[in-house]
């Protein structure tokens, strides 16, 4: 069952550059720098109310955020769901005829299991689900 929306995850070609909006412009805090090896990315994490804000950058230029800022340049990725069960959740949406981009969960920051919904079987929004490691 999906809890809440965890975060939004905005593609940016530098997370240093692209931080001084988000703490001089919009006053939030940069509460951690993470890099997710198996997404080939380097995170950075701010909290507004429940919700996190995601910015993403490449660490390599095969990177997925690499590839997206190549063909869309910079702006939302993604919006990612928490859920409380995502094997569940992957079941569900698999059911449903979804296309899946990770048919299992894989390691994703903030010590998450992730999995994305192919934006082509939800109306053009590259959707994450994730849960916390238990």
């Amino acid at each position: 069952m999906l809890k809440k929306i965890d975060h939004i995850g905005i593609a940016v070609r530098s997370i240093a550059e692209a931080r001084k909006f988000y703490e001089d412009g919009l006053g939030l805090r940069c509460e951690r720098i993470e890099e997710v090896a198996s997404q080939q990315v380097r995170t950075a994490f701010f909290t507004l109310g429940e919700t996190h804000i995601e910015l993403l950058e490449p660490m390599s230029p095969e990177s997925p955020i690499a590839v997206f800022l190549d063909k869309r340049g910079e702006g939302i990725h993604h919006i990612a769901y928490l859920s409380d069960d995502l094997e569940q959740q992957l079941q569900q949406v698999r059911e449903q005829g979804c296309r899946l981009i990770n048919e299992t969960p894989v390691a994703g920051a903030g010590n998450k299991k992730i999995a994305f919904v192919h934006p082509k079987s939800t109306h053009g929004v590259l959707t994450e689900l994730c849960e916390p490691e238990k």
